[in-house]
């Protein structure tokens, strides 16, 4: 998303003029016409006169109403438009209808608007220079009359200049100015509008950029709550559902270790709904929550790893835990991520391998934090059929970490993930 390039500027066109704008060039044109009538009737009355033999008020009014009623179509047909105005601005000149005012007005707004509304701009270009040329070349005609012909007296000449001369040079200057006026202001019109368009449509790229960053939030929030909700759910209920096993082989043998069993049962239920609930409080906007109720939970880190090991133990695995180099606070997120993928490597030693031990490894290394999780189970494959693996590689690749997964060369398998750290000042 940017600027415009020139090219794109150079093959952008105007969009036609709607309902609205035309509405609007009837009201001009047609108070352009009631504007003609109005100054050819105040001009007549008042005895003021450009030329020495006029026509009629009624041809006045006729040739003045000529030249503005096509101002109504003028966006629709600007190239047209300025041709039939100039025509007839040059026609009522050689038949000398009177005041030049009104039809002035409409030869100005004429090439004004063909360079604010001209689709094909070269066309554009070459409409207003043809009558601009034709225009001053009726005027150069004018002028040499003037000068052929015997000068007319000037009685208020006091200048230092022909009184002649100077007219020619007065007439010239204000041409000039005139036309050159209704030239520059229509190419600014329509530079404008095409800075509008360009405004708009970098604002909608923009829309879109931001439509585009939500929805990739939202996909990528949906899919940690799921990481989350598989690793909290999937382990819990792998624990209970060994725990429950054990418990109904020896409940009718030995009911005192059936009772232990269903003991560490309920206590892992109760812990896998008390990570649920701190999951849902998180998610849930309740903006009239009480302030306990509203108080953040604390994510599991590093130092929940011992209970992970306590409850793989509990269900019938022999699971030793070892922390190697010199623990030091990570960031919460890598205690996070490391914790979960203990958490999903020990869920599937114990719903797949078939392992009777394990071995979770904790290494403090110089500039990484490394996690290890082994057994002597029968190999399957992580996360088979489900998304820990997916969700072992997501948490790892979000800290541009490493993840080894697969079978050792004796027996079992082999988690291992690093997380690159730097060391965090402790509290």
């Amino acid at each position: 998303m940017g600027e415009w390039s020139d090219e794109e500027r150079a093959v952008w066109r105007r969009p036609a003029s709607g309902p609205e704008q035309r509405r609007r060039d009837v009201q001009l044109g047609l108070a352009v016409v009631l504007g003609a009538a109005l100054t050819t009737i105040l001009v007549s009355s008042a005895g003021g006169r450009v030329f020495d033999d006029i026509p009629p008020l009624g041809e006045q009014l006729a040739w003045n109403t000529a030249i503005a009623l096509p101002l109504v179509v003028r966006t629709r047909f600007p190239v047209p438009v300025l041709v039939v105005v100039g025509v007839v601005f040059i026609a009522g000149q050689w038949q000398q209808t009177g005041d030049n005012l009104v039809p002035s007005i409409s030869l100005f707004l004429a090439i004004h608007n063909v360079g604010a509304w001209g689709q094909d701009r070269r066309v554009a270009r070459w409409a207003r220079v043809g009558v601009i040329a034709a225009m001053f070349v009726w005027l150069g005609q004018s002028l040499v009359r003037a000068l052929v012909e015997p000068a007319p007296e000037f009685p208020g000449a006091a200048g230092p200049l022909d009184p002649v001369l100077a007219s020619i040079l007065y007439s010239i200057g204000f041409n000039m100015l005139f036309f050159g006026s209704a030239y520059y202001y229509g190419n600014m019109a329509w530079l404008s509008a095409r800075r509008e368009a360009e405004l708009a449509d970098r604002a909608e790229q923009l829309r879109h950029s931001q439509e585009r960053n939500i929805e990739g939030a939202v996909t990528a929030e949906r899919v940690r709550i799921a990481r989350d909700l598989h690793d909290v759910v999937a382990h819990h209920v792998s624990v209970m559902g060994v725990q429950a096993g054990a418990a109904r082989r020896v409940l009718d043998r030995d009911p005192a270790v059936a009772s232990g069993a269903l003991r560490s049962v309920e206590d892992t239920a109760r812990q896998a709904i008390g990570e649920l609930r701190g999951l849902l409080r998180v998610l849930r906007s309740d903006t009239d929550a009480q302030p306990e109720q509203a108080a953040p939970v604390s994510a599991p880190g590093l130092g929940q790893v011992d209970d992970l090991v306590a409850s793989a133990r509990s269900a019938g695995l022999d699971i030793t835990l070892g922390t190697f180099g010199d623990p030091r606070p990570v960031p919460e997120s890598v205690a996070l991520s490391a914790y979960r993928v203990v958490q999903e490597a020990l869920t599937n030693v114990l719903k797949h391998a078939g392992a009777r031990s394990a071995d979770v490894r904790v290494r403090f290394r110089r500039d990484a934090l490394e996690v290890e999780v082994t057994d002597d189970g029968a190999g399957a494959k992580p996360g088979a059929g489900g998304f820990g693996l997916v969700g072992m590689r997501e948490r790892v690749a979000v800290h541009d970490g490493e993840l080894e997964v697969g079978p050792r060369s004796d027996r079992g398998y082999r988690v291992r993930a690093v997380f690159p750290v730097e060391a965090v000042a402790a509290p």
